[in-house]
């Protein structure tokens, strides 16, 4: 039985993703220009990723401007997830799936590991020490 079709992004789709939070709306070819500067994509394979994309709603597209008093060809792609939303739902799937939905699980696997740099560290627990009154009313409204 096939497995259904994830809503995630792949790495591929990210890497288009990253193009597109980085410089706005842009067309197939401006799209393609500016991953070949990382390494070399065929556009035909840009534009299926983007038709996959498009039915997971990862990205959206609108026919591109007419340039002086022609036709417009094409469309301009722009990403239809913040890169804030992509990162919170991949995370929360890696939480779920390796670390049994404990995030405390995940940090202190990064922490162990030594993932995280010494300035890294100091920031976490500053954010620690700045959500501490949050959670504790979070804790108390639900007792």
């Amino acid at each position: 039985m096939a497995r259904p079709p994830s809503t995630h992004p792949t790495d591929g789709e990210l890497e288009i993703l990253r193009v597109l939070w980085d410089r706005g709306p842009l067309a197939l070819s401006k799209l393609c220009e500016a991953m070949r500067r990382e390494r070399d994509v065929a556009t035909t394979t840009v534009a299926t990723m983007l038709r996959v994309m498009l039915d997971k709603r990862l990205v959206k597209r609108k026919p591109a401007a007419p340039i002086r008093s022609r036709r417009a060809t094409g469309h301009q792609w722009s990403a239809a997830v913040t890169q804030s939303a992509a990162a919170h739902s991949m995370v929360g799937k890696l939480v779920d799936g390796i670390f049994d939905g404990s995030a405390q699980r995940l940090v202190a696997h990064l922490v162990e590991a030594g993932q995280l740099s010494a300035k890294e560290l100091t920031e976490l627990r500053d954010l620690i020490d700045t959500n501490k009154p949050s959670r504790k009313a979070a804790k108390a409204c639900k007792d």
